[in-house]
């Protein structure tokens, strides 16, 4: 007669959720029966595509990638960087925020490997078009000088909030995409040396963000406060939205 019996025990973890182990004795014979897979969700899209210009579809991932989100990138691995919110905000619910261009190439490398999809930064144009309907419109400029323009740019901007806040927290666009007008300001894919310079992304040294205005960040820089952008004020938080060219 055989006998089945299971037990199950903590291993010392190698993630940071305690991996769980059983051992299946049957017969005599002693098994081990490795932790269920952890399953890998898409990310929640907003309701309808933004249709752009040329009249192609953009789907658009409906909140920035939380905490919660990208510390499974960090215990599989794939994410050097792990993340901790603040003692008042939720991890599931707080956007992550201290991201360089170098940590969303990893997110994203990572996203795209455990779902099977195809997703990637916005363009800077398409940021700010996806953006347009809830973005106040840009005030006319303070000085017509053309080489006063940087001016006009310091004394007007600086109006959005910067202090950092759980998703769901300002507007949400026609389409459904939340916080384009919020404090985290969202890498996009285009270095600011320009496509026409012939510079790959490999080798660019600073990418738009897209928030209260584009701005220019060295692809190193977590902490915009340290860093620096071409023109305006500098971004409050910088992290991550997700886009697809395909439906999700």
């Amino acid at each position: 007669m055989t006998v089945a019996t299971d037990f199950t025990f903590k291993l010392m973890p190698f993630r940071l959720a305690a991996a769980v182990v059983a051992l299946l004795v049957v017969g005599g014979a002693l098994f081990l029966r490795g932790p269920d897979p952890i399953t890998h969700p898409l990310p929640v899209m907003a309701q309808r595509p933004v249709i752009l210009p040329d009249a192609s579809a953009l789907y658009v991932q409906r909140n920035e990638v939380t905490v919660a989100e990208w510390n499974i990138c960090h215990v599989e691995g794939s994410c050097t960087l792990h993340l901790r919110a603040r003692a008042d905000l939720d991890p599931a619910t707080t956007p992550a925020t201290g991201l360089s261009y170098v940590d969303v190439s990893e997110y994203l490398t990572w996203i795209n490997a455990v779902t099977g999809h195809d997703f990637r930064l916005p363009t800077a144009s398409e940021w700010e078009f996806m953006a347009q309907s809830v973005l106040p419109d840009a005030p006319d400029p303070i000085f017509t000088d053309p080489s006063l323009t940087w001016a006009s740019a310091y004394l007007t901007e600086g109006l959005a909030p910067r202090a950092l806040k759980p998703q769901g927290s300002f507007s949400v666009s026609p389409e459904g995409i939340a916080d384009l007008d919020g404090s985290v300001w969202e890498w996009t894919q285009d270095c600011y040396a320009g496509a026409d310079e012939g510079i790959s992304a490999a080798r660019c040294p600073a990418f738009f963000v897209g928030g209260e205005h584009i701005a220019a960040m060295s692809f190193l820089v977590r902490d915009p406060a340290r860093g620096g952008c071409a023109v305006g004020t500098p971004p409050a938080h910088l992290g991550m939205r997700l886009v697809s060219d395909e439906r999700v």
